[in-house]
């Protein structure tokens, strides 16, 4: 019967799990917006409890039909699924539902690859949607499995076509590995070109749609891609911000924002990108103050930070969004600390849509840009002085 229904192109059910795990979305808030940045429409959401995953089918055959009712009533013609998805699940949710079915790393890999712009971008991105194809290949489509060989394929005699396929993805991950470690190269080159200057660098850090590319604009007045949305910038902009106070420039970078179980295969091939937070000499981890949910997504920023070998490098927090707080939110003072992992962790509050508590900020990379200076050799200093002027 689904075949004779009509479906909604770009129609999404969002199907979650709640196994008692702790920041369940509920809600499913953030999957939507996922879904919304990937261009798709939600139309319905499904949440159900369940102790364990179904092997089969992740959330068993009653709640599985329950969900083809769903998306046959709302004309859906894919099902989003919060979590993870094996191979196998995603093939028998398929048969099952009568719709493609995803999960939230195709997602993310999905608004990655609409979202990079710079050919380094591009490449992480191609060879984290490669690398999750691979795994994706055994089980997912049935005519990979005839037989093919003989005089004149490719293959060799006997070799199946998804042994051909495996083979042909592999020999891409190879080429696409290489063409991005080159890349790595030339901005390792070009970080320690800074490094021999002595340059100040910074690099902004936090969670999706946390407002870094808006403070970025603030602070250096440049036109980088910002808006209301996740993953609005994927590629790292660096510029240099000139700062009166101490009489010097130092180098600030925006990177891509972090998210809750960010795939593992992003994680890998952003390694480049991710390396200006590893090299700063200071994170500004920008947290939105305005979303009820930042302290789970500062504790994500933070495994990520620490999955990249960046948790030792010395933060300031900056709780961005001051303007959309409730009057009663304020707070008290606009500069305190607060305790990040037994640590206590310099916070200022500041609208980077208004610039309150901007100049604050500009105050304080000042202060902490005139110690490093203070601990350079006098030739270095003189150096920096002369670059700066």
């Amino acid at each position: 019967m689904s075949e004779l229904i009509p479906r909604k192109e770009g129609a999404v059910v969002l199907v979650g799990v709640d196994f008692g795990l702790p920041h369940f979305d509920g809600e499913l808030e953030e999957l939507g917006l996922l879904a919304q940045t990937a261009g798709l429409e939600p139309v319905a959401r499904l949440v159900c409890k369940r102790k364990a995953p179904d092997a089969a089918l992740f959330v068993g055959s009653g709640k599985a039909d329950e969900i083809r009712e769903l998306a046959e009533l709302h004309r859906a013609s894919e099902v989003v699924f919060d979590q993870a998805l094996s191979p196998a699940q995603q093939r028998n949710l398929e048969r099952q539902l009568g719709v493609a079915v995803y999960d939230r790393t195709f997602l993310i890999l999905e608004i990655f690859a609409q979202r990079a712009r710079s050919h380094e971008g591009k490449l992480q991105v191609e060879l984290a949607r490669l690398q999750y194809l691979s795994t994706r290949l055994v089980r997912r489509w049935s005519h990979l499995e005839r037989q093919r060989g003989g005089i004149g394929t490719r293959g060799g005699p006997g070799e199946t076509q998804i042994e051909l396929d495996r083979r042909m993805i592999g020999e891409a991950i190879k080429r696409t590995r290489e063409r991005l470690a080159k890349v790595q190269r030339q901005r390792g080159t070009q970080r320690r070109q800074r490094e021999r200057r002595d340059t100040f660098n910074i690099s902004l850090v936090g969670y999706t749609n946390a407002g870094k590319s808006s403070l970025f604009n603030a602070l250096v007045k440049a036109r980088a891609y910002a808006a209301d949305q996740l993953f609005a910038t994927l590629d790292t902009t660096t510029r240099h911000l000139y700062l009166g106070d101490a009489r010097r420039k130092v180098s600030i970078s925006d990177t891509v924002g972090f998210i809750r179980e960010l795939p593992h295969g992003l994680i890998d091939a952003f390694k480049a990108t991710l390396q200006e937070a590893v090299d700063a000499d200071l994170l500004l981890h920008v947290v939105d103050a305005s979303n009820p949910h930042h302290p789970e997504q500062m504790a994500e920023v933070q495994a990520v930070l620490k999955d990249i070998g960046a948790d030792t490098v010395p933060q300031l927090l900056v709780f961005n969004k001051l303007d959309a707080l409730e009057s009663t939110q304020h707070p008290l003072h606009l500069q305190d600390e607060i305790d990040v992992d037994g640590v206590q962790v310099p916070r200022i509050f500041l609208s980077a849509h208004t610039g309150e508590g901007v100049p604050a900020l500009r105050a304080e990379l000042a202060q902490r840009s005139r110690l490093l200076t203070e601990d350079m050799t006098p030739e270095a200093s003189a150096e920096l002085h002369d670059a700066a002027n």
